[in-house]
């Protein structure tokens, strides 16, 4: 399962390949840019004092790319963006590697990071991907989604 590629002027996937951040920094650029934002989330060491072996994301597909989608089309009525990603990983995430990638240019820096901002909070509150988090201790729990 692949990213696909990008759109005119937005990129949105969902795959189990690595998130493939570089090529997103370089669809973000636009020559009336003067901002671009770049959220990466990624895997880390420790959660509280558990330490994480790895995370496990599942997605419902079809309504997962269709609420990303309905994510971009409510960011563009808000904030004058020029290019936008949303990518989120799927299956197994290791320690450091990246799970979610948000990105936004704009004309100016501070619609980029308010767009970004309030497009990874919606993410992780509307779309349907769930998170399960394996402990080094062996242990497996799924993770609530926070707003």
């Amino acid at each position: 399962m692949h990213f696909g590629n990008p759109l005119s002027d937005t990129w949105i996937g969902i795959s189990d390949e690595e998130i493939p951040a570089e090529r997103a920094l370089y669809f973000l650029t636009h020559r009336d840019a003067g901002g671009m934002t770049l959220f990466l989330g990624t895997t880390r060491r420790m959660t509280g004092e558990r330490e994480t072996k790895h995370l496990t994301y599942e997605a419902y597909l079809p309504m997962a790319l269709s609420e990303m989608g309905r994510l971009a089309t409510e960011a563009r009525k808000q904030w004058p963006i020029l290019h936008m990603v949303l990518l989120h990983r799927i299956g197994l995430v290791p320690i450091t590697e990246i799970s979610v990638l948000i990105g936004v240019s704009t004309p100016h820096r501070d619609a980029a990071f308010l767009a970004n901002r309030w497009l990874i909070d919606n993410l992780k509150a509307d779309v349907p991907i769930w998170k399960q988090e394996t402990y080094s201790d062996g242990s497996v729990e799924w993770v609530k989604q926070k707003g």
